[in-house]
């Protein structure tokens, strides 16, 4: 989620709607269980800033209400030094705690769909609705998702934006404070630095895992994975069992590489 709050609210309002009906109409859905949208939150770590990392605090918390005010079930708070490095202890405690204000002292948690009836919101949520449902139209035209991005219908439409909201941004249309506006000198925000000894101890822990595991269930399990990724069976459980039998994940994701190939980024004009 990020920080336009209104907006936010609607996305999530409008997922849900467009969610139950195409799971009733496209997938043949029964129940009002069936249809549910059930969805994890994440704060966007993209509107962090560097420039004033404090401020970061008040961004985490509109993303935060607006998780919750569209009904999440599952909520990931960022550290507000996350643009910076990796979170500080300190900085991960003010995420945990940003969340358990929203959820024990604002209230907003004891509604359903607390925002329903706002004119913004509703009529928001129709809007951003229609376009989704465009999108979904225009995809499905070039053949569903796989067919689209062969064709790098998402990645023209993702380069489009991001294009035109740093042109917002260069020319103060979209206002970041601390970076294009309100602009202030700060003192360096500690920074966590990790000991290096950790990657030397992991690297250890690894090879005696290796060392300990079982080869020829290892290789057992690798090789089913291999089988199901080349040919119909669900391969979940495939790698499930060669986790079980102590594959790494770059491992198991070595053998599905292997199968699939890997999908190379080209620039899209």
């Amino acid at each position: 989620m990020h920080n336009n709050l209104i907006e936010e609210v609607a996305k999530f309002r409008a997922a849900r709607r467009m969610w139950s009906a195409i799971m009733r109409d496209r997938f043949g859905a029964k129940t009002e269980r069936a249809r549910a949208l059930r969805f994890h939150c994440q704060t966007a770590g993209v509107t962090l800033t560097a420039q004033q990392p404090l401020v970061n605090v008040a961004r985490v918390t509109v993303q935060t209400l607006a998780a919750v005010l569209g009904g999440c079930q599952s909520l990931h708070t960022n550290s507000y030094d996350e643009a910076l490095g990796l979170p500080t202890s300190e900085a991960a405690t003010i995420a945990l705690r940003t969340q358990q204000v929203v959820a024990s002292e604002s209230g907003v948690a004891d509604f359903v769909d607390a925002l329903a009836g706002s004119y913004a919101v509703e009529s928001l949520t129709t809007r951003l609705e229609k376009v989704a449902l465009e999108y979904i139209g225009r995809i499905d035209e070039l053949g569903g998702m796989v067919a689209a991005i062969e064709q790098g219908y998402p990645q023209r439409e993702i380069q489009r934006t991001a294009y035109e909201h740093q042109l917002e941004v260069e020319r103060k249309e979209r206002i970041i404070v601390g970076v294009n506006a309100f602009v202030q000198d700060t003192p360096p925000m500690p920074v966590l630095k990790v000991d290096p000894l950790n990657e030397t101890q992991q690297v250890e822990r690894l090879r005696a895992m290796r060392a300990r595991r079982d080869a020829t269930a290892h290789a057992a399990a690798l090789e089913k994975v291999e089988r199901a990724a080349r040919g119909t069976d669900n391969v979940l459980p495939h790698v499930l069992e060669a986790v079980k039998a102590y594959a790494t994940v770059g491992e198991v994701a070595n053998v599905l590489r292997g199968a699939w190939g890997e999908h190379v980024e080209t620039l899209v004009i």
